[in-house]
């Protein structure tokens, strides 16, 4: 049960049941996931339509209200967010909030697959914690698990995000699943 408590006349921050303020909002952009890991999605799932996903506009306009009632920290998740067309959109217009200083941090939770070509992105946002789901580090493993993903694509996006990590300062971590 979330409450509001009013410290301002225009302000209000949110409060769960045991009193903690709530600072960390984690979006969810899409149901999409380019694998198909068998403990997450079937080999033919059915996805929303278009039409029911929150469009950029909305998805910006309920992140500006949280972060008025003081969300400090935003993780973008799905699915897979980096499968969404346009992402580069939001995560540009979130970390807008960043070099503000009105979002302390941005974070993505991601399968990886597309990190390579998103990790500039990334860093320009000013997203410094990327995590990475894993579930071998064993190439054959890995394809059997998510049906196909290719374990090399994922290493080499980790490799590029580390690598803008000097150049902007992120952190990324994996997790790793060990059967």
């Amino acid at each position: 049960r979330l409450c509001m408590k009013r410290v301002s006349a225009y302000i209000a921050f949110m409060i769960d049941g045991f009193g903690r303020k709530i600072d960390y909002l984690r979006i969810s952009v899409t149901d999409r996931c380019n694998f198909r890991c068998h403990y997450c999605m079937p080999e033919k799932q059915s996805f929303l339509p278009h039409t029911d996903l929150l469009d950029y506009s909305e998805i910006a306009l309920l992140a500006n209200r949280f972060i008025a009632h003081g969300i400090r920290k935003i993780r973008l998740t799905g699915g897979e967010p980096l499968v969404r067309r346009d992402i580069s959109v939001l995560i540009r217009e979130l970390g807008a909030h960043v070099h503000a200083g009105r979002l302390e941090e941005l974070t993505l939770t991601t399968n990886g697959s597309r990190l390579a070509e998103f990790a500039p992105i990334l860093a320009e946002a000013g997203v410094r914690r990327i995590n990475v789901s894993m579930d071998s580090l064993d190439a054959k493993i890995f394809r059997e698990i998510t049906r196909g993903g290719d374990l090399a694509q994922v290493l080499g996006g980790v490799e590029a995000a580390r690598s803008n990590k000097k150049k902007k300062k992120n952190r990324v971590s994996r997790d790793v699943r060990r059967p």
